[in-house]
């Protein structure tokens, strides 16, 4: 007896500091939770008619430039020969190993597409795009990617995709993965049919910047609400426009300018998460709708 009277005084002492830390537990992980709530704001905010995502294309919502994919379609359909294919899957080869633009040889690609578009016609030119997606392109989206932008269209807000790709095969792009629309460069055309000349100059760079301004006025858009997405330096203009800048698979130079800026980081490339916070994780990928006001109003004019 004396034994266990030795051992009750403990036991109850027990008891009494396990209700005390249980209790200090609870409401530690009350106030956490209250602060991760205060400090991180649900994003996107659902029904948020003035927020929009833009979105790059190569190499952040798809591996590879779809250029050389649509030029590896074309020499599919015979529009050119195999030293210019040669010359494409070079192109294609160095920029998935280096994983970053090379303005040389992204010019070089742009003006040999617009060589090899010259005389035929628009409405060609997106059937086949529609061909082309499904053949080299579909396999190639970054799921994570995508479900980014599905989370931004589940809350409500619109999604555009933002390339110096053609805007026919961005805008088949965008119909395809159920976005709202896309901004891309436009080639001129006359009467429907290709001229070899662009309107303008490739989106890329601080043109994509312009773009997206110009189309947040048109759209009513608060900047300051949108996000934008991408894997380049090269589209650091359009990541300081928007009030949540996302790098996504980051070149060296995007990544060290992130993580100066603050901005939130994601590599899909190896399935790793960067240290930083982390980008809502969305649930599901849906397909319906398309087109872009903007860029094909634009282009329909030069028609």
């Amino acid at each position: 007896m004396a034994a266990l009277g030795w051992l009750t005084p403990r036991r109850r002492s027990a008891t009494a500091r396990s209700v005390l830390a249980g209790e200090a537990s609870a409401e530690a992980a009350r106030k956490s939770t209250q602060e991760v709530h205060e400090r991180e704001p649900e994003f996107p905010v659902p029904g948020d008619e003035r927020a929009a995502a833009f979105f790059d294309l190569d190499n952040t919502v798809m591996q590879g430039a779809a250029l050389f994919h649509f030029g590896r379609g074309l020499y599919k359909r015979k529009f050119f020969d195999t030293r210019d294919l040669a010359r494409f899957a070079w192109q294609q080869a160095w920029f998935r190993l280096a994983g970053v633009e090379d303005p040389e040889h992204m010019q070089d690609a742009r003006d040999s597409a617009l060589s090899i578009v010259q005389g035929h016609r628009v409405s060609e030119l997106q059937s086949i795009g529609e061909e082309i997606y499904d053949e080299y392109m579909a396999e190639r989206i970054w799921p994570g990617t995508r479900a980014l932008a599905q989370a931004h269209l589940d809350a409500g807000q619109r999604v555009w995709l933002v390339t110096a790709a053609p805007v026919e095969i961005a805008t088949v792009i965008a119909r395809r993965l159920g976005l709202t629309g896309a901004l891309g460069t436009v080639a001129e055309s006359v009467d429907g049919v290709y001229t070899g000349k662009l309107v303008g100059e490739p989106l890329h760079g601080p043109a994509k910047a312009e773009a997206v301004r110009a189309l947040a006025l048109a759209e009513e858009l608060d900047l300051g609400r949108c996000a934008a997405y991408s894997d380049s330096h090269n589209d650091i203009p359009m990541l300081s426009l928007v009030g949540h800048p996302y790098a996504i698979n980051p070149d060296a130079k995007l990544r060290k300018h992130a993580r100066r800026m603050d901005w939130r980081l994601r590599d899909y490339r190896t399935g790793r998460k960067a240290a930083k916070v982390g980008i809502p994780a969305a649930a599901g990928v849906g397909a319906v709708a398309g087109g872009t006001a903007a860029a094909i109003a634009l282009h329909r004019k030069r028609r």
